[in-house]
């Protein structure tokens, strides 16, 4: 039988092993800080910003939320950056994207400090990564490791085939199930609109990881027996529901739940992993500002 793995429960049990790291600091003096910088109107990213603040206030990071007129200068955005990395009460800093089309997404990335880039995209952090000594993971990359990890599936050995390139969930990906780690160690193929038979490469796998943005796009024919399915996509699809849509992964879960032996699905599958591991890196971050010794779970 399938069993659905349960990104709610495990990213509480982390919010939970986060306490003894928080108290740890506040021993010292310190209270780790997140801040998150809005630049847009999409009530989507305005949602997503608002949860990352409640999950703060949660396991007790200071939430410091920065929100900037869409049509004002991107050096409004460079600027609000350049004061929170001289912020000392401020650990991590969170650009939330997408931004406006006349701000350069890599000029934001690489304004913000290595130390408090939470979530691991400065290219000095991508490049600590690839080389197998990284500072922070990526959030949902991350998340997906740890979810593996809570239902003893093993990576070691494993083939393991990533559906999407993007560079912040399958390149990172890729990179990390590569390492030579307990929680790596994988064979690992990065799948994408130019593979060709793509069906066959996905069948193959032990872990199959979809993110590649396409509503339910991976079925039961595209699952090998037994697999293990990681649907990373969130997507909004019309639906005769009171909001007018319903969320949807990239994974026909139904479908492909007749094949295989794990699952996630969408909502409460990696999404709440993503949030729970910022909380993580900040926590982590804090203790590298303060030079703390900080026990993460």
């Amino acid at each position: 039988m399938t069993e659905d793995i349960d990104g709610n429960a495990v990213a509480a049990d982390i919010r939970e092993s986060l306490a003894e790291g928080i108290e740890t600091l506040e021993a010292e003096g310190v209270t780790p800080g997140l801040a998150t910088v809005l630049m847009s109107d999409d009530p989507a990213s305005e949602t997503y910003v608002s949860m990352k603040q409640r999950d703060c206030e949660e396991v007790g990071i200071n939430g410091i939320h920065v929100e900037i007129d869409p049509d004002a200068p991107a050096e409004e955005l460079y600027d609000t950056i350049d004061d929170l990395n001289a912020d000392p009460e401020v650990h991590g800093i969170l650009v939330q994207m997408p931004v406006p089309d006349h701000v350069d997404d890599r000029q934001v990335l690489r304004s913000i400090d290595p130390i408090k880039d939470v979530d691991g995209f400065h290219p000095e952090n991508v490049g600590r990564l690839v080389a197998g000594n990284d500072r922070y993971r990526p959030c949902t990359p991350h998340g997906v490791q740890k979810l593996l990890e809570a239902y003893d599936i093993e990576t070691e050995g494993a083939d393991a085939v990533i559906v999407g390139r993007s560079n912040i969930v399958g390149k990172p990906l890729a990179n990390l199930l590569l390492q030579k780690a307990p929680d790596g160690n994988a064979t690992v193929t990065v799948c994408h609109s130019r593979t060709d038979d793509l069906e066959a490469k996905c069948r193959n796998a032990d872990i199959l990881v979809a993110a590649a943005g396409m509503p339910e796009f991976i079925d039961a024919e595209m699952v090998g027996e037994g697999a293990t399915v990681i649907d990373v996509g969130i997507n909004r699809v019309d639906a005769d529901t009171e909001k007018g849509y319903e969320l949807v992964g990239d994974v026909d879960y139904d479908s492909a739940k007749q094949q295989a032996d794990y699952i996630t699905p969408v909502p409460g599958g990696v999404g709440p992993m993503t949030r729970a591991m910022l909380l993580y890196n900040t926590v982590k971050a804090a203790g590298l500002q303060e030079d703390v010794d900080v026990e993460l779970p």
